[in-house]
């Protein structure tokens, strides 16, 4: 590790009552970079948070930041430097929004905990921020989950920290929550240069926001590196140990598993045009064939997924005689043809004699 970092660990071990965990955690993060950790629902993750936090001691190793030993940084510097939202809900007694969120000023007050007019000020800021200032004087308890989440988050900014730790910040959110929270928390990052850790379940999320992603399963660090590197079809299968179904690196989605069985049902499809039938196919538990479909095209991706075969044929060529002739065999093998309606146009001009057969065989049918 160098010393460019302004977050990293060296040789970290983490775990409970002196038992390992996971070890050799060698990580380095840049200052204002957003890292995501991802894995299996057990493997170490908010283990992991909480040791960076102090919440847990380190079995072995060190965390540092800004080059200094995390352990020698006193509590109260380590306050100001560091916010944390972790998943246990929060239920506090008569306290309204604006009471929650100026909480996280406590670093910076003296021993009675008295806000100054400073204090305030940024408390409002934070809040207008976090677009929650039209319920400060709501009592916590009676707002939405989301709402929830958000004013935790203001909080934790109000300590102005340099970084802020997250243990699963989009749980129990709707999809419109999760995205402005992470859009708040990625706007963070660039704007004010605040270092993000966090956990998230939802890889696809974790993949759009994250500038890097570690991976944690066993007992060590199965990958770190950027999203890039990390979200492929087979990485992602072997971290979540797929079986069921598998991954689409290209769309961020999971697919469920092809269905079984020699296919009767071969799809013409093109342009995004087929996906849904794909998936619909799939749900009915109806194996079947797709092509001729360019490996650039939308369609081909989820059709690699779920087709018991796909006719396939390099992008912006002319279909060849061999691919024509395996699709063509298809469908004369088939006992229904749907064409969902892809454009025809110079290179692909022999799907229209594809459908021509079909018709011909009284199996074709055209999907609106």
């Amino acid at each position: 590790m160098t010393d460019k970092y302004y977050f990293r660990t060296e040789a970290l071990s983490v775990g409970y009552r002196g038992r390992t965990l996971i070890h050799d955690i060698d990580i380095g993060i840049q200052k204002g970079e957003l890292v995501t950790l991802i894995g299996p629902n057990g493997a170490g993750k908010s283990t992991i948070l909480k040791s960076i936090i102090r919440q847990l001691a380190p079995i072995a190793g060190a965390v540092y930041l800004e080059d200094e030993r995390v352990s020698r940084i006193s509590y109260k510097e380590f306050s100001r430097k560091t916010a944390v939202l972790l998943t246990e809900r929060v239920k506090p007694e008569l306290m309204t929004c604006w009471d929650i969120v100026a909480t996280g000023r406590y670093p910076y007050t003296g021993r009675l905990g008295v806000l100054t007019e400073e204090d305030r000020a940024i408390v409002r800021k934070v809040m207008e921020e976090a677009r929650i200032e039209d319920f400060a004087e709501k009592d916590f308890g009676e707002i939405s989950d989301g709402q929830k989440q958000r004013v935790l988050l203001a909080r934790a900014l109000c300590q102005e920290p340099e970084l802020l730790i997250l243990d699963e910040p989009t749980a129990f959110l709707d999809i419109r929550h999760k995205l402005e929270l992470l859009e708040l928390l990625r706007g963070m990052t660039r704007e004010q240069g605040i270092t993000v850790i966090m956990s998230l379940h939802e890889i696809d999320l974790a993949q759009k926001v994250s500038d890097k992603i570690l991976c944690v399963k066993g007992d060590k660090i199965f990958r770190y590196g950027a999203p890039a590197e990390i979200f492929n079809d087979a990485l992602i299968g072997e971290l979540y140990g797929i079986e069921n179904g598998s991954y689409n690196a290209a769309f961020g989605s999971v697919e469920m598993n092809k269905p079984e069985g020699e296919p009767k049902t071969f799809v013409i499809s093109g342009c995004g045009s087929g996906i849904s039938v794909f998936r619909g196919l799939q749900r009915e538990g109806v194996p079947f064939e797709a092509g001729i479909l360019y490996k650039n095209d939308i369609d081909y991706q989820i059709a690699s997924s779920l087709a018991a075969r796909v006719y396939a044929e390099e992008p912006f060529h002319f279909i060849r005689d061999d691919t024509y002739a395996a699709a063509l065999n298809a469908i004369r093998k088939s006992e229904k043809v749907l064409d969902t309606g892809v454009p025809i146009g110079d290179c692909n001009h022999r799907l229209a004699e594809l459908i021509e057969e079909a018709r011909k065989r009284g199996v074709y049918q055209k999907l609106s």
